[in-house]
């Protein structure tokens, strides 16, 4: 009987450890969102930024280091946009399951061909990502390409419940691909729109929705335009005049808001990310945003 205890004993910290959720680091909302929907109760997700932060710059705080240290996955964008703080904070969370090349390691870039790849590096030049544009989750037919090696993932973690991991990819794919075509049917009078930005951050979304991008406020990536920068694009303006300017929420207004009283072109701030992790709806409001301006 002793034998037997000392038996139950010792098997009762893995069975508990077969009824836990996976731990996992998401670097921006946007990974955190898509793991809630591929995982549901079987993850517990922590998400490193919100939308009102730019994911170029953010500090490995004591907080996100503590939360790493515990991750049985690592969630991120990857082409360097986290290349500012996320290489510190594996070294200093000291979490062997999610260093690079680990299996608790993933970079949604490594899935999806990118887009915006420089033709020479040249850091004088502002902040380049040498892999090319980083901003992947404004499409969400390149969302639904990530959902799958990510899904693929959680299930080699936990193999025990592999089949629930791929029932719920099945249920979001469903349910993404009817949204995409609801999102394009109802985005068709934003085709052609010619939009002014302020980062080269709307890429993908550009593609995706047919906008015509005329022009960066940003004359280097990452560096506030100058007074200079700000005449000669004033110029470009009255040649080829835009219908929208558009910057990022966490951005700062200032700019875009000198250009639009200047020429008259209204002005938008888009959330860069989705909010409490909802995606369908961060969709939703995108265009909705974008629709109210073009009338």
């Amino acid at each position: 009987m002793k034998y037997i205890s000392l038996i139950i004993a010792l098997l009762l910290p893995s069975t508990v450890m077969a009824q836990d959720s996976l731990q996992v680091f998401a670097c921006e909302p946007e990974w955190g969102a898509l793991v809630k929907e591929l995982g549901g109760e079987r993850v517990s997700v922590f998400t490193a930024t919100h939308a009102l932060q730019d994911p170029h710059h953010i500090q490995a705080r004591p907080s996100l280091i503590a939360k790493a240290r515990r991750a049985d996955l690592l969630v991120c964008t990857g082409a360097e946009l986290e290349v500012g703080w996320l290489p510190l904070l594996q070294r200093k969370a000291s979490n062997a399951r999610i260093q690079d090349g680990a299996e608790g390691f993933f970079m949604a870039t490594d899935y999806v061909a990118l887009s915006a790849i420089p033709q020479r590096l040249d850091r004088s030049e502002g902040d380049i990502h040498a892999a090319g544009n980083p901003h992947i989750h404004l499409n969400p037919h390149l969302i639904a390409e990530v959902a799958i090696p990510l899904s693929q993932r959680l299930q080699q973690l936990d193999t025990t419940n592999s089949d629930f991991y791929q029932q719920r990819y099945n249920a979001f794919k469903q349910k993404w691909t009817a949204a995409i075509k609801q999102w394009e049917s109802k985005a068709i009078p934003l085709k052609g729109k010619k939009v002014v930005v302020y980062h080269n951050h709307w890429v993908y979304l550009n593609q995706w929705l047919g906008l015509e991008q005329v022009a960066t406020i940003e004359a280097k990536p990452g560096i506030p335009p100058s007074s200079g920068d700000l005449s000669r694009l004033l110029t470009q303006m009255k040649n080829n005049p835009a219908e929208l300017i558009i910057y990022a929420a966490y951005q700062s207004s200032r700019s875009a808001e000198w250009l639009a009283n200047k020429t008259g072109i209204p002005v938008t701030p888009l959330a860069a990310t989705t909010d409490e992790n909802q995606l369908f709806a961060f969709f939703d409001n995108l265009i909705s945003t974008l629709l109210q301006e073009h009338k």
